[in-house]
Formats: structure tokens, C-alpha cells, sequence
């Protein structure tokens, strides 16, 4: 029998703390900004632990457990908190692996195993394995952050499963450490049974039971996998430890399987009318012994256009629903005929083949964004997990889809389904109305149970059951099965104590939902959140934790999340943030509103990058949220010191570059070094840096005095003279940094245009976008400047008259931030619609485009370490730039990532450090590596800055390299 566990009283909280301080080497931590941070994970629920541990070693964990068990405290261990049901949450003890337990202790190419630590991320795995020819087989869509313990520890699958197996079959065996302390190897041929006193009887007993209600079909992942335990399943505990979601024993160490990486995969993509349609032909397809199959919705496929626009999706076959089929074989020659003996032999309206290659990673892309680009359904509305997992054999997956989708119908839901069709596992996303109405969430589960085990199906197909679905067990299994979970947690853990709550016994699946406990946060005089309905809680509960902020995705041109890649701390990471702050909106946990400690440190060393606004699935904007508070925090109080002087830097920029020998004075000043660092920490600045140097002459004042220039404007606004006929007029847009700091890049820019056809209008009002008071949260300064640009640019903005950003972090203002602060003025949605960058002009289709004139220049001779500014990576997207550097015939070496000083950020006290590691990812490595010659290009000024202060390295923009050509 076992004895449900109670919460140690605060006093023996005080006495654990103790006891864990004195034993463990890592963090030990109960301090509110960590229990926000590991209160929640990629599910619905929110259960704040009381203590968070951050072990160093295996000795840490051991003591950790120790003590916990000595205490009765609840016992949850995590990796990369990916968990979608609900299973990396717990009320005690949490024990993140992710951060220090993450090694590969051994690849063994002859035995194809590997040994690892539980809190290897899967995608390091299998970097580590590729040089041998090996990978793991399972491959989560998580799989770049997702660890290797927690997929074990939900039994995790993936798109190659069909050919691999899941997690449990790729397992090989585990040193473990149960609920009564007991640490042993599990493995097959009941490696581990003498540890486990009545583990044999138990299975003795109930052999017929479990040979008919477990195992029926290869995704029955729900429950306990009790199946492995058969003699003529090799009697495998290892096995059957995979998938127990931590509620009987924690991995110290796992030796799973490897496999050969397939030599040449091909991907057959076919489309049909319908979903249904395309899951009915499943089955014919799995007798052609695929690596994968793969289902995609039209609906998702849209959603996928909205986030990211038209040309994010490569071509596909006509339909409304594909199936992306991989096929392998011995030479690409091989996997080629094998995919279209595939394409011939399905019933689909449309087929495509596509050889491994770059069209190939993009629909894979595609796929792995499902989770959290599925979050936001076709209507817009929120989706959220809960029954995102459900598997039924292939065989069924047509008829239960329709059977789902009439059930979705029925309630007024909508989703949209897609997932692994090979092994009949859907995932969805379903907008129930968590927010306000918890009671549908329980009665549509309920009734998706029911329909799941009338085909025979499993609750969850890979995710597990956590506090989802574990109380719906017995919609699934008979009385007697539950009985036998009970039995068999109570051989490991009979005190309960580990990750209770899940699985047996478990809390109701709508106990602890987060969502309903946000209360509405309406707009004052900040962001207007227009695509969250005006609702900052609508807009933090954008993240659903699915992580991809964690990961490294700079391989694919991602530059998410810097700060977090610099200190691998969950604290800095997007997910982290946003925890804290819907914990400061719970108000539980977080006490103090806008103001409290928690929030100040989880939002410092934000970099503002805005680089999540696009990379994160979810479409968080963490910039956005960090100016927004604060905005709330600050606003009518004193701020500090750098908020004047960085927040207010292009006000005094302007005004001492408009005195130009004062100018010319405060740069000879400032680089005296004891001055420049006396002015650097009085104004709240790192005084190892450098300050930046003021124009004597600013470009609109140069524009003014260069009266054989035909297409300048004065300030007024009116024409000069001009022989330009009827070229195409476009506005250059000189902001304050290529104004009063960097003239010079503005008068490349109208170089190129002028050279380029063009009529250019350079406005002579001051137009400044606020930047700065925006990454400062002075929200009220950034709205009046920019009202003062919208009636300098409105007028041609509204004419229909492009205007040609210089700096791209402006440039991303106009297109984002205006709208945000100016939501109903229609002065700035024309700004916004007609603000380009320069490549975007140049790369663009007659009658926008150059006139036929223009060549561009040759860039054959040109090696360049090229950065893209984070906004213009984020907000306009790099790829005109990109492309027309290569039509030139450039050689690019493409950085992805923050280069670490993002305006204001890296100039601060106390960001000096963590600067330095961003641009150490990749900045700084690959400006060691140029060559001689070669150019460092980098239109953004914070970027030009960063590599001129730690590397000596002065870059050029886009517009110099092309008027240095002219």
C-alpha cells in the first residue's frame, strides 16, 4: 500500500535547503525566480516547486535524491523541459539535468551503442555519433533540445520510428536509482530483477493480462509498457523503465543503440483532396519499408505562409493533404528508384520527389516547426496541447480522423492535425478556451478518450501521459491493468515520491492549468499588442515552452536566443522569461508586479535582439515584452542613468554633431581614454568600452550643400532642380544614427540609388524612430518621436513612395514597433507598407526595380564575413541581401546569431561579459578566420561597433560596397 506524500512545512524546508547546500556542488535554489522558471514546461499545467536543484555531478543528484526521500518531498526530474503533458513539473523537488549532466561519456562504433548522461541534448548525440556513421534512431522534433533523458523518460519516437523504433527499442540499458534509493543496471535478460524484491512473482502473476492489453500495436505508449517484461520479450527492465515519465527511478546514465545513418534518403512528397484521404493510404505505403511517413495539412501549410511568409514553404503537389514519405537505400541511384516506385504505387492526386539537398531540409523544417507554429490555428486563435498525441494503428488513421474531426466540429474547436501517419500518431494543437471556460477542456478530452480506445488506439503515442491524460487511463485499460500500474509503482517507489500525480493516482487533467489564472493585462500607453487582442497576457502566453529558444539553431540561420547560448542559464532564455513574467501575472509566486526583483533580473540580459519574434514557432516577441515593462515600471519615476544617456542617444547626438567643431572637440575629448571612461561609467556605460564618435557634418547638412546634386531636397521638402525625367522617386530615410554618427553610409546609399535610376527625395525635417526609447521602455518618448516622423514621412508614404531605410534596427521600427505604438494612425501603416531596405529595392521587379540602366557592380573579387543585424534578420529578412551579394558573385561567409552588442545592451555595466561571449558564438570566431582582404560587411552600426571595439576589425555596409564599385 502506498502512503500519498505531504509537503514539507517551511521549517523543513529550511532544513532541507540546509542539508542540500552542505552536500550538493551545484545550485540549490528557492528563490522565486527559479520556482517561475521551472514552474511550467511545454504544457498546460503550472505547479511551482518549492526547491530547484541544478546538479554538477552524479554525486549531486545522488545526495539530492537522498535527502528528498529522507524528507518525503515530492521528487520531478527534467531535461530540456520540453514535456507536453505536464510530466517535468512537480509540487517538491525539481532536478534540472539539462545544464551540467550532459556529456557523451563513450560512442562504441563496434557495438553501435552509446553511453550518455540523462541531460545530453539528442541532436548532440547525434553530431557525435555522424563521424562513425551512426545516429540514434528515434528523432523527435524536439530533437535540437530535447534530452536524451527526458525522451526516455517519455518513450519519445519521432518521424523514424517507422523505421527505428521508438526510444524503448533503442535502449540498451540504464543505471537507475528507484524511490527507495536503490541504485542498479537495468538491461535485458532481467539485468536488475534481484534489486527489485517481488519484481519476478509480479510478472508471474499477471502474464496473461499484460500479453493482452499491453503491447497490441507499436505506438501504445500510455501507461506502463509492462510488455517488455515478458520472457518472450527478453524479460528487458530497461525497457519497461522507458516511458514511467519518472515516477518509479531516475536515469544516472543510459547506454542506448545506434544505427547507420541512411546513405542517400530521398523524400517523396504526395499530395490528395483531403487528410483522411491521405492517412487511408498509409498502410499501402508501409508495405515499401519507408524510413518515414509524414502527414501536413493545407491548413498548416497557411498558417506557416502567415508566420513567415509566402516563400517559406517550398512547392508541393497539389492537395489539400501531403504525406512526405523518406525512402533510403545502398546509393542515391537506389533511394531514387525506391521513391518512385513509391509515388507510383500511392493513390495521391500529385506526387514530388525531392534527393537529400537544401528543398528537401526545408520541408523537414517545415514539419519540425509543427509544434509550435500549429499553436496558433487557422483562425488565429491560441492552440494548445492536452491531446496533441493520440496514436491508433495505421490501419485506422483515416477512419479515426474523421471521426476526430467530427468531434472537433461538435464542440466548435478547430485544430489542425498533422504528425507521424507511419506509425498512425497525429499531433494537434486545439484553441479550447482555456482562458476562461477549463470545464470544455475536461468534457472534449473526455469524449477524444472514448473515441481513441473505440479503434483500439493509445492516449499518447510518444509525448506520455503526464498530468494530461493520466487520469483518462481508464478510458484505455481495464480495471484490472490500473490495478497493475499501481502494483508495479509500488515495487520501485512505494512512498510515492517520485513525480507523483502521474500516471497512478493521478490529479485530475484539469487540476493545475496555468492559463486560467492569467487574468487580462489591457494596454495603458505602451505596445498595443494588435495580434493579442490588446492583452499582454494574451501575448506572454504566446509561449507554450516548446523550447526551440534552448537550442543552437544557427546551422540553419537561426539567432535564437544569444544570451542563452553565452550562459546556458534557463533564467536567459525566451521560454525563462516568459515564465516569469506570466508568473508576475499569476502574482503568486511573483509578488511584486512590474517592479519586482524577479522580473528586473530575468529581463537584464535580454539583448532585445528581437531575433524570437520570427525564430520562435509561437511568434514570442521578448523585445517587445522587455519595453513594455519597462515602460510600466519606470514610467513618471526617476530611471536610471543610461536611459538618459543611451536611451537619449540620437537627441544629443544631433545636437553635438550640429555644431561641427564641437563635434570635431567632444570625439578628441572622449578618445582620450581616462576621459572617455570617466564619461562611460558616470553615464552608467562599461568603461571598457569605447564611445562612439559624432559627425561634424551631418548628412541631411551635407545634403543641403551639395547643390550639384540634382536629387537632393532641402528641408522643406520642395524640389531642387533635376534632370532625372521620370525615374521611380523613392525617400532615402536618413535615421539619427546614419545622420549625426555615420553620414557616411547614407551618402552611399544615395550613391547606389542615384546610379540606380532613381529619383531620391532626402527629407530635410528630422525623422527619428525612437529606437532607442524603445529598447529603454520609454514608450511615451518613442510614441512623440515617432509622431515627428510621420509627419515627415507620412506624406510620401501615403503618396506611395518607397522609402529606403540606411539603418536596418530603424529600418525594423518602421515595419514593426510604429504600427505597435501608432495602431490606429493610417500615416504609419502606409510607412510601414512602403518602408524597404536597400537590397529589398534593388532586388526588386520592374517598375520598382532599377531602371534597365543599372548593372550591378561585380563582387566576384569580394571574400566577405557577412552579419546581419538581428532586427533586419527578425523583421525584413536577409535573404535580398544575401541574394544579391551572391548574383554579384561574392563569396559569403553567412553569420547567424547576435554579434552581442545590440544597441544599447552591450554597452551597459554589468552586460560587458555576456557581450563578449554572444559575439564569441560566432562573430568573433570568424572574423580570427578571414582571410587577408577580406571584407567584414555589417550594416548594422551596433555591429560594426562590437567587431571594431573586440576584434580591431572596421566593417562596411551594404551600400559602401556597392558605391566603392560604382
Amino acid at each position: 500500500m502506498t502512503v500519498a506524500i505531504e509537503a514539507p512545512k517551511n521549517a523543513d524546508i529550511d532544513g532541507i535547503v540546509a542539508a542540500l547546500q552542505s552536500a550538493v556542488t551545484g545550485e540549490v535554489s528557492t528563490s522565486n525566480l527559479r520556482r517561475a522558471e521551472y514552474a511550467t514546461d511545454a504544457s498546460n499545467y503550472r505547479v511551482p516547486p518549492q526547491i530547484v536543484v541544478i546538479p554538477r555531478t552524479q554525486d549531486d543528484v545522488l545526495a539530492a535524491l537522498r535527502i528528498a526521500r529522507e524528507a518525503g518531498m515530492a521528487i520531478t526530474t527534467r531535461g530540456g523541459g520540453t514535456s507536453i503533458a505536464g510530466n517535468s513539473i512537480g509540487p517538491g523537488m525539481v532536478i534540472d539535468f539539462s545544464r551540467h549532466l550532459n556529456r557523451i561519456l563513450e560512442i562504441d562504433p563496434e557495438s553501435r551503442t552509446a553511453l550518455i548522461e540523462p541531460g545530453v541534448v539528442m541532436s548532440d548525440l547525434q553530431a557525435a555519433a555522424a563521424p562513425h556513421g551512426l545516429r540514434f534512431g528515434p528523432d523527435p522534433s524536439t530533437q535540437n533540445r530535447a534530452t536524451l533523458g527526458g525522451m526516455i523518460g517519455n518513450n519519445a519516437c519521432g518521424p523514424h520510428a517507422v523505421a527505428y523504433g521508438r526510444t524503448s527499442d533503442n535502449v540498451v540499458s540504464l543505471d537507475v536509482i528507484d524511490g527507495l534509493g536503490r541504485r542498479y543496471t537495468a538491461g535485458r535478460d532481467k539485468q536488475g530483477y534481484e534489486e527489485v524484491p517481488g519484481l519476478e512473482e509480479f510478472i508471474s502473476a499477471n502474464l496473461a493480462l499484460i500479453r493482452t492489453e499491453f503491447g497490441q500495436f507499436g505506438r501504445q505508449v500510455s501507461g506502463y509498457s509492462l510488455e517488455h517484461l515478458l520472457p518472450e520479450n527478453g524479460s528487458d527492465l530497461a525497457r519497461a523503465l522507458t516511458g514511467t515519465e519518472g515516477t518509479v527511478a531516475t536515469i544516472l546514465q543510459a547506454r542506448v543503440r545506434l544505427v547507420p545513418i541512411p546513405s542517400a534518403p530521398t523524400l517523396v512528397v504526395l499530395g490528395y483532396e483531403t487528410m483522411p484521404l491521405a492517412a487511408d493510404d498509409v498502410p499501402l505505403l508501409l508495405a515499401r519499408k519507408p524510413l518515414a511517413i509524414e502527414g501536413m495539412d493545407a491548413r498548416l501549410i497557411d498558417i506557416i505562409k502567415r508566420a513567415k511568409g509566402p516563400d517559406s514553404v517550398p512547392d508541393l503537389p497539389a492537395g489539400n493533404g501531403w504525406l512526405m514519405v523518406e525512402v533510403g537505400g545502398a546509393t542515391a541511384d537506389e533511394a531514387m528508384d525506391a521513391a518512385r516506385a513509391i509515388a507510383a504505387a500511392a493513390n495521391a492526386d500529385d506526387a514530388m520527389i525531392l534527393p537529400a539537398g537544401p528543398e528537401a531540409s526545408r520541408m523537414w523544417r517545415i514539419r519540425a516547426d509543427g509544434a509550435g507554429l500549429a499553436g496558433r490555428t487557422p483562425s488565429g486563435d491560441q492552440g494548445w496541447p492536452g491531446w496533441e498525441d493520440a496514436a491508433v494503428r495505421p490501419e485506422n488513421l483515416g477512419k479515426y480522423l474523421r471521426d476526430f474531426d467530427s468531434l472537433l466540429e461538435r464542440y466548435g474547436l478547430d485544430g489542425v492535425p498533422y504528425g507521424h501517419f507511419g506509425d498512425g500518431c497525429i499531433h494537434v494543437r486545439i484553441n479550447l478556451p482555456l482562458e476562461d471556460n477549463a470545464d470544455i477542456f475536461r468534457r472534449f478530452l473526455t469524449d477524444a478518450a472514448v473515441l481513441v480506445a473505440q479503434y483500439g488506439g493509445s492516449l499518447s503515442g510518444e509525448h506520455g501521459d503526464g498530468r494530461a491524460r493520466s487520469e483518462l487511463l481508464p478510458k484505455m485499460y481495464s480495471d484490472e491493468a490500473i490495478r497493475l500500474f499501481e502494483q508495479f509503482k509500488a515495487l520501485f517507489d512505494p512512498r510515492d515520491v517520485m513525480n507523483p500525480g502521474v500516471i497512478v493516482r493521478p490529479d485530475p487533467l484539469d487540476a493545475h492549468l496555468r492559463r486560467p489564472h492569467a487574468k487580462p493585462v489591457k494596454p495603458t500607453t505602451g505596445f498595443a499588442f494588435r495580434h493579442d487582442q490588446g492583452d499582454f497576457t494574451k501575448a506572454v502566453h504566446r509561449c507554450t515552452g516548446v523550447g526551440k529558444c534552448r537550442a543552437d539553431n544557427s546551422a540553419a540561420g537561426g539567432f535564437m536566443c544569444p544570451s542563452y547560448q553565452a550562459t546556458k542559464d534557463e533564467k536567459d532564455v525566451t521560454r525563462g522569461r516568459a515564465r516569469v513574467l506570466q508568473e508576475m501575472i499569476n502574482g503568486s509566486v511573483i509578488t511584486g508586479g512590474w517592479s519586482a526583483p524577479e522580473v528586473t533580473e530575468a529581463l537584464d540580459l535580454c539583448l532585445s535582439c528581437k531575433a524570437c519574434s520570427s525564430d520562435c514557432p509561437a511568434g514570442v516577441d521578448m523585445a517587445a515584452y522587455k519595453a513594455e515593462a519597462l515602460h510600466r515600471k519606470y514610467e513618471r519615476k526617476i530611471r536610471p542613468i543610461n536611459h538618459y544617456i543611451l536611451g537619449w542617444l540620437p537627441r544629443w547626438a544631433r545636437l553635438v554633431s550640429s555644431m561641427g567643431p564641437v563635434a570635431a572637440v567632444a570625439n578628441a575629448a572622449l578618445g582620450i581614454r581616462p576621459i572617455g571612461k570617466l564619461v562611460l561609467s558616470a553615464g552608467g556605460m562599461d568603461s571598457r568600452r569605447k564611445m562612439a564618435k559624432f559627425a561634424t557634418q551631418p548628412f541631411r547638412r551635407w545634403v543641403r550643400s551639395q547643390d550639384e546634386i540634382p536629387v537632393a531636397r532641402d528641408a522643406g521638402g520642395s524640389p531642387r532642380s533635376s534632370a532625372a525625367g521620370q525615374r521611380t522617386r523613392v525617400v532615402l530615410w536618413a535615421d539619427s544614427f546614419s545622420d549625426s554618427m555615420t553620414p557616411h553610409v547614407a551618402q552611399a546609399a544615395l550613391r547606389v540609388l542615384d546610379a540606380a535610376g532613381y529619383d531620391v527625395i532626402v527629407p530635410g525635417g528630422e525623422a527619428c524612430c525612437g529606437l532607442t526609447w524603445i529598447s529603454t521602455g520609454q514608450l511615451n518618448g518613442a510614441r512623440k518621436k515617432q509622431a515627428q516622423l510621420l509627419q515627415v514621412l507620412g506624406p510620401f508614404a501615403v503618396a506611395g513612395i518607397p522609402i529606403i531605410g540606411v539603418e536596418p534596427s530603424c529600418t525594423a521600427v518602421l515595419r514593426s514597433d510604429l504600427l505597435e505604438l501608432h495602431p490606429d494612425d493610417p500615416r504609419a501603416v502606409a510607412v510601414a507598407a512602403q518602408t524597404m531596405t536597400l537590397a529589398e529595392l534593388l532586388t526588386s521587379e520592374a517598375p520598382l526595380g532599377p531602371g534597365e540602366q543599372w548593372q550591378m557592380p561585380d563582387l566576384s573579387d569580394v571574400t566577405a564575413v557577412v552579419q546581419p543585424h538581428c532586427h533586419h534578420h527578425s523583421v525584413m529578412g536577409f535573404g535580398p541581401d544575401e541574394k544579391l551579394l551572391r548574383d554579384a558573385g561574392a563569396e559569403l561567409t553567412m553569420l547567424a546569431g547576435c554579434c552581442g552588442l545590440a544597441g544599447n545592451f552591450g554597452m551597459e555595466k554589468g552586460h560587458y561579459e555576456v557581450s563578449v561571449q554572444v559575439a564569441q558564438n560566432e562573430l568573433l570566431p570568424a572574423l580570427r578566420a578571414a582571410g587577408e582582404g577580406d571584407v567584414y560587411l555589417a550594416d548594422g552600426f551596433s555591429c560594426r561597433t562590437q567587431a571594431s571595439g573586440l576584434a580591431g576589425v572596421e566593417g562596411k555596409t551594404l551600400a559602401e560596397l556597392i558605391a566603392d564599385r560604382l
